[in-house]
């Protein structure tokens, strides 16, 4: 008589050995399907089965989401059933199905790649054209190209190229191990210094698509180059005289300083001095430079035949009164002794730059002061060499 203890063994051994077959027949022997647990089912149409069978995996970029169901022949080839789980997500309809080996041993499988990611998507009934299908090599076409390969490579040749390995690598074991042991440590190198070697290909990548940016700048240089090339070719004899001719004319203006001097130098200095008078006043002569051509013209178009035909004003634009009150008024007609009137020394135009009369006098002029006097350098007497042009010219104060 069985024991209390015996019996809830049976009864454990009984309910584990009905949830492993449960489990095994829902999801290896496809028994699931037969209670409604199918999910959707897409068939694939082939050219052949490719090594397909029931059961195979399918997978979405790589991530499992059904298996193979029924193959069946068709007309024209064969159609498998892409049994979907429930739990898969969108498959776009616009999806290429390869056939590939998942391992050496030749275990196929299914794999979805979508070239969109939009819809419309895979449901139950859908179809996949064979126009959309990859199918890998056949064992029998790989088998028969490496048959005709072996045949076509030359028996003695390659006895020759082993034998002359065989004598190219004897002897060497030594300096291949320090190969090998070096190639190790230059990858472990490299490996530590990875995040340097991404930053310049990424660096490279951002130099390469400047110069792709710039490349027709570039080529209008290069254009720009042989142009400039072909007219120094087509110059190359004037070139080639005028650089004979430099060494004697340098020697002539050398000369012609030295003749010259001191005359050219003190001539030089001052006008130095005047240009530095300029220099101070640059906006009056470039307002004087503006104005004189109007006026030249103004007075030209006032010669009309023998007429001249030129009416002067005093009161375009107004002038300037105000700064001469204290002088004391005497008529123009007047041309006896001043009596005891003195020079009013300090009249002059009071009013503002910038206000509409005409504003006169010399205390509107720049103040930049006196220019420095340029003073000469020593004279170059008979037999001294030329110092530099500041020297010769006595520029350097």
């Amino acid at each position: 008589m069985l024991t209390r203890r015996v019996k809830i063994q049976v009864v454990a051994f009984v309910i584990v050995a009905l949830t492993a077959t449960a489990f095994v027949g829902a999801n290896y022997a496809g028994l699931g399907r037969l209670f409604g647990d199918s999910g959707d089912v897409v068939r694939l149409q082939l050219a052949d089965g490719g090594g397909l069978f029931r059961g195979s995996e399918v997978t979405y970029n790589g991530v499992a989401v059904g298996e193979v169901g029924e193959l069946r022949l068709t007309d024209d080839g064969m159609e498998a059933e892409l049994v979907l789980d429930d739990g898969a997500p969108r498959i776009p309809a616009d999806s290429t199905a390869v056939v590939a080996h998942r391992s050496a041993v030749g275990e196929q499988y299914v794999d979805l790649q979508p070239r969109t990611d939009v819809g419309p998507y895979l449901t139950d009934g859908s179809v996949i054209p064979r126009e959309a299908t990859t199918l890998p090599l056949g064992v029998h076409d790989l088998l028969s190209n490496l048959t005709a390969f072996t045949e076509s490579v030359p028996t003695e040749s390659l006895r020759t190229v082993v034998d002359e390995l065989y004598t190219a690598f004897q002897g060497t074991g030594d300096d291949l191990q320090v190969l090998l042991d070096s190639s190790r440590e230059f990858t472990h190198t490299a490996t530590e210094y990875l995040p340097q070697t991404t930053a310049l290909i990424d660096d490279g990548a951002t130099v390469l698509r400047t110069q792709a940016e710039s490349a027709e700048a570039w080529r209008s240089f290069a254009g720009n180059a042989k142009l400039f090339a072909a007219e120094l070719a087509s110059a190359d004899g004037d070139l080639r005289e005028l650089i004979a001719r430099t060494p004697g004319a340098a020697t002539e203006i050398s000369r012609l300083l030295r003749d010259n001097d001191p005359g050219l130098s003190r001539l030089v200095a001052n006008l130095l001095t005047t240009s530095r008078v300029f220099a101070d006043r640059t906006d009056g002569l470039e307002h004087l430079l503006v104005v004189l051509p109007k006026a030249t013209g103004a007075t030209s178009a006032a010669l009309d035949g023998d007429r001249f035909s030129l009416a002067l004003t005093f009161f375009d634009p107004q002038p300037c009164l105000a700064g001469y009150d204290g002088t004391t008024y005497r008529a123009g007609e007047d041309v006896g002794p001043g009596g005891d009137a003195e020079f009013n020394t300090g009249a002059a135009c009071s009013l503002p730059p910038g206000d509409p009369r005409l504003v006169r006098g010399s205390q509107h002029a720049p103040e930049a002061g006196l220019p420095r006097v340029a003073v000469p350098g020593p004279a170059v007497g008979g037999g001294t060499s030329l110092g530099s042009l500041e020297e010769l010219l006595w520029l350097d104060e």
